[in-house]
């Protein structure tokens, strides 16, 4: 079973990732057969088995490898601001890194069923983890006071919905740019959680 001509491991490797993550999130995950990623790379379908053991494997390490960077390009922009801007900048950081991302995007909100059980729950901690970050930013707000938040995990949801949202209808050719959708939600959210004003 030779590797294709004028490749190496590292490069096919990386080619069966890219392979599988375009198939995937075109066809979905059930739809989508190891002959047909070996195929689009141009492999024996045996030889696909030296990059990866089965497809459950591709589905885990590619939506693994998406926390990932999710997880640490965060924590790379994360600045200890006050919570009204680390809220905003939150916000704006969700947008701008998925906007970017659609194929991975569109695996990691649709094919969570068809990880075992064992891999769901790691990628599902992973994602637990992402929102936990948000929440502790309401949290923080919420202690200061300059938030009002009746229930902080019930408002990360929401708040995350509304983000994931965008992904869904935004187009860089339409009447907003993406910074603009950026500066928009992130003060749609800031006012959705700042203290309501009382006559008294």
């Amino acid at each position: 079973m030779a590797r294709v001509k004028g490749s190496n491991s590292t490069v096919t490797d990386q080619r069966v990732r890219e392979a599988a993550l375009m198939l995937f999130a075109k066809y979905g995950y059930a739809a989508v057969s190891m002959r047909r990623i070996a195929s689009r790379v141009g492999l024996q379908v045996g030889a696909l088995y030296r990059y990866t053991p089965d497809k459950q494997s591709l589905l885990f390490d590619l939506l693994k490898d998406h926390m990932i960077r999710v997880l640490s390009t965060w924590q790379e922009e994360c600045k200890e601001l006050e919570p009204e801007k680390m809220l905003k900048e939150f916000m704006k950081f969700h947008i701008r890194f998925h906007i970017q991302r659609p194929e991975s995007v569109a695996i990691s909100y649709n094919e969570l069923r068809n990880l075992s059980p064992l891999n769901y729950k790691t990628i599902n901690k992973m994602r637990r983890s992402y929102e936990v970050s948000l929440e502790k930013i309401l949290i923080r707000g919420q202690n200061s006071g300059c938030f009002e938040v009746e229930d902080t995990k019930l408002t990360t949801m929401a708040l995350i919905a509304m983000l994931n949202g965008v992904l869904n209808w935004y187009k860089p050719e339409g009447r907003l740019s993406l910074s603009d959708v950026e500066e928009i939600y992130s003060e749609m959210a800031l006012r959705s959680v700042s203290p309501t004003k009382r006559e008294g």
